[in-house]
């Protein structure tokens, strides 16, 4: 029995997704790196979302985290130190049809591209930022990072890093037009998936710090947190996350935090004793740039030729 194409694209387009269509390349990150669990929950949440992989873009810099797009049968962009985030843009701007996604970690987004970063969320468009947070530069073998606590010895420090390291929320929560911002950690997968899918389910620009494990480098900075749950604490809400009861009897320390209170995010994240996980800060009335633009205008050749033309016809030989 034949099938009219039509119908082949509406089956095509209407099919499940499991998650090995998602699965790309074999990862190469250590046993116990945290990469490994946001890339399973990324993978779960793009099953559960059943997004088309053709309609699905990662892009990423440079460093352990920005191999991501590599692990994603999806559309990726593996692109030069920093620079993630202006490739992700101009990205959503050519395609906001697109669900955008931007891998990146504290040396790649938080050092050589600060600048980005903070003009990115400005321009609060419609992406999921995940910075992998292991406050260490673990592709080149153990530098310090921008986020790497004072007295932290490595090789570019090796009496102890001299000053305070940068606070990736208190920046994010700082900028205008910040719309999402939510911590979370590798080492509570149902949490750290809940997070990213609110993340990705908001419109704009989700900004998602996620504390993670470095086995090689740093294998006993996090023991602390790991070994006393009372130091991580859980923010709950209506607004925000609905804790599980397994959750909940483990992680005792929890606190309801209204996420559309951005003065209160910051409160919450000065207190240094604990990590908070969840969603700190949301608001969706802040226009997205694409939108504002009017982003998507058809590339045809007559008009990227019309365009080329406008632009030669200023100089003159």
């Amino acid at each position: 029995m034949s099938i009219a194409p039509t119908e082949c694209l509406i089956r095509l387009y209407e099919d499940r997704h499991q998650i090995e269509d998602y699965q790309g390349g074999v990862p190469r990150w250590c046993s116990g790196c945290g990469d490994n669990a946001i890339l399973a929950a990324v993978q779960r949440i793009c099953r559960d979302e059943n997004l088309r992989p053709e309609k699905t873009m990662f892009v990423s810099g440079i460093g352990c985290s920005s191999r991501f797009p590599h692990y994603m049968k999806t559309y990726g962009f593996h692109g030069i130190h920093g620079r993630a985030l202006p490739v992700a843009e101009g990205i959503k701007m050519a395609r906001p049809d697109l669900n955008v996604f931007v891998n990146t970690g504290d040396g790649d987004c938080c050092s050589i591209g600060a600048a980005h970063w903070i003009h990115a969320i400005r321009y609060n468009m419609n992406m999921t930022v995940m910075l992998h947070d292991n406050q260490i530069y673990g592709l080149t073998k153990k530098q310090a990072s921008p986020t790497s606590p004072i007295g932290l010895k490595s090789n570019t420090t090796p009496h102890g890093s001299y000053l305070e390291g940068l606070h990736p929320l208190s920046v994010t929560l700082g900028v205008q037009n910040v719309s999402f911002v939510a911590q979370a950690v590798d080492w509570i997968p149902e949490v750290l998936y809940d997070i990213l899918l609110a993340a990705y389910q908001h419109k704009g620009f989700s900004f998602v710090r996620i504390v993670q494990r470095c086995p090689e480098w740093l294998p006993k900075m996090l023991e602390p947190f790991l070994n006393d749950p009372n130091r991580v604490q859980l923010l709950h809400h209506e607004k925000g996350l609905k804790l599980s009861s397994a959750v909940s009897k483990v992680y005792r320390n929890q606190l309801d935090h209204d996420p559309s209170n951005i003065h209160r995010a910051r409160e919450v994240i000065s207190d240094t004793d604990v990590i908070p996980v969840g969603i700190l800060f949301q608001d969706r009335t802040v226009p997205c740039y694409e939108d504002t633009r009017h982003a998507g205008h058809p590339r045809t050749t007559e008009y990227v030729r019309a365009g080329l033309e406008a632009e030669f016809d200023k100089f003159s030989v």
